[in-house]
């Protein structure tokens, strides 16, 4: 990667601000995701941007020369890339700034982005009409409703031939684009990978009990669902006002982090795995929490978390993405103080890696692209963008700044979000299909994988909804295949 690294000198002269997008649904600023007992704000990865008013000469010298030495030579006869989405990538309303991927696009390639609107709720029924009307949109966001349905009913296309998985700039993405290979076929065109859940704390409150702080047990590799039981069975005492773990991502996040997802793609292959011990272990996992009432009783409040309890110390942990404190700490829901906020890693069973819960920030090409070549290159450009030391830095400043973010902190959220990328973890069950995801994912409380966080033994719900998973994701699997 030592060329990728070249220095984007003079960039911190800039006026900087930061654009969020993510794998999962994004807009600048956040983005709202439909959960089966609410809708929750969530913001992830991150991309440098700069602002175009204020680009020194030299400043744009360099960054064509970081171009020039890092992207590939091509011309682009088309120049054009159609965008569908419920969020702009380009830069919106008078002053406001541009992309370092953008920038790059356009001084490398000539190359714009020309957005097609939609929302979050038509997003796919307004992606049916312009593929099967022939519109050539050429990428969509690839959310975790995209795959692979998108496969199933044409509206995305494979991106191996556009793209060298081995190349500098994509080696290190190659273990998550393995998440959607299907059929031998690679899908999505990922951009860079981060935890999409965190366990927040109340540093303070941690030494006020006598405990270990969370991530040095993990330096210490004494971090794991062992040692994150028993501090909450030290703490909890309701007739005290202890509570033990909230937040609305509890159950995903401690299941992948044993490693095995609902369903998965192995060797191109849609696979079950409900049957997995790993899952059992997880699942009875879940179970024994909530049976020791070591989970937050939503029903005491009207069903709704409560996360600033941990800034009055009355909660322990929060599973949350880091999006949740990248804003003005005075906004921050858990109330706790910049100085006292505590990060670590999901935490995975004794022994075993440290799988995490991954968030693919990334995009699919359409079915019938006009300039699927055009996306490629703009998603290098992109690569470079996140892999380049000094904008790594701007983005830095920027959590300083904005975020009250120390460096500490910072280092903190790069090593877990290291941790998802080397031990990445995705379920697929949530775009196999509509009907896979409310058996599995998206059902409620009561269904499927949430059901044991939830007081329903695993055996039970497991019983009551392998047999119609495994028919529907090997239907699903057969009709890739017969794609070719």
């Amino acid at each position: 990667m030592k060329n990728v690294k070249k220095s984007i000198a003079g960039l911190s002269a800039m006026a900087l601000t930061v654009s969020l997008t993510a794998c999962g649904g994004g807009s600048e600023g956040g983005s709202a995701e439909q959960t089966s007992d609410t809708t929750v704000t969530t913001t992830t990865a991150a991309t440098v941007e700069i602002n175009t008013a204020t680009v020194a000469e030299e400043d744009q010298k360099t960054l064509d020369q970081v171009a020039e030495e890092n992207l590939r030579d091509v011309e682009l006869e088309n120049k054009t890339i159609k965008w569908l989405a419920h969020y702009d990538i380009n830069p919106s309303g008078s002053g406001n700034s541009e992309s370092v991927p953008l920038n790059l696009f356009k001084s490398k390639y000539g190359g714009e982005v020309e957005y097609h609107a939609t929302t979050w709720n038509s997003r796919y029924s307004d992606l049916s009409t312009a593929v099967l009307g022939g519109e050539g949109i050429d990428f969509f966001p690839c959310d975790t409703a995209a795959l692979p349905k998108g496969v199933i009913n044409g509206m995305f296309q494979p991106i191996d031939e556009y793209i060298d998985m081995d190349s500098a700039l994509w080696a290190d993405m190659k273990t998550a684009m393995e998440i959607y290979n299907f059929n031998g076929k690679h899908y999505a065109l990922v951009n860079s990978v981060s935890a999409e859940q965190i366990v927040i704390y109340n540093k303070q409150t941690i030494e006020e009990q006598g405990f270990d702080d969370p991530w040095e047990l993990y330096e210490a590799g004494e971090w794991n669902w062992d040692t994150f039981t028993s501090m909450l069975e030290q703490f909890v005492d309701p007739d005290n006002e202890q509570y033990g773990l909230d937040g609305w991502f509890n159950e995903k996040a401690l299941l992948l982090s044993a490693g095995v997802p609902s369903v998965s793609s192995v060797d191109g292959t849609l696979t079950v795995n409900l049957s997995d011990p790993t899952i059992e272990k997880a699942m009875n996992w879940s179970y024994d929490l909530y049976n020791k009432g070591l989970v937050f009783d939503l029903s005491l409040y009207d069903w709704n978390i409560q996360p600033q309890f941990m800034g009055e110390g009355k909660e322990l942990f929060y599973i949350v993405g880091s999006w949740d404190v990248q804003a003005n700490p005075e906004t921050w829901a858990t109330g706790i103080s910049p100085e006292n906020l505590g990060f670590a890693p999901v935490p995975s069973p004794a022994g075993s890696d440290p799988y995490q819960s991954a968030t693919l920030d990334g995009w699919v090409i359409c079915k019938g692209a006009a300039n699927p070549t055009g996306v490629a290159l703009f998603a290098e450009c992109t690569r470079l963008a996140n892999t380049n030391d000094e904008a790594i830095a701007i983005g830095d400043q920027k959590m300083r700044d904005d975020y009250g973010w120390s460096d500490e902190l910072i280092a903190k959220n790069k090593e877990i979000n290291q941790l998802a990328q080397k031990y990445p973890v995705v379920d697929l069950a949530t775009g196999v299909s509509t009907d896979v995801a409310t058996l599995t994912t998206d059902g409620g409380a009561e269904i499927g994988l949430r059901a044991a966080f939830h007081g329903y033994d695993w055996a039970t719900t497991k019983e009551s909804i392998s047999e119609v998973v495994e028919m529907l994701v090997k239907e699903a699997d057969d009709q890739i295949k017969a794609l070719g």
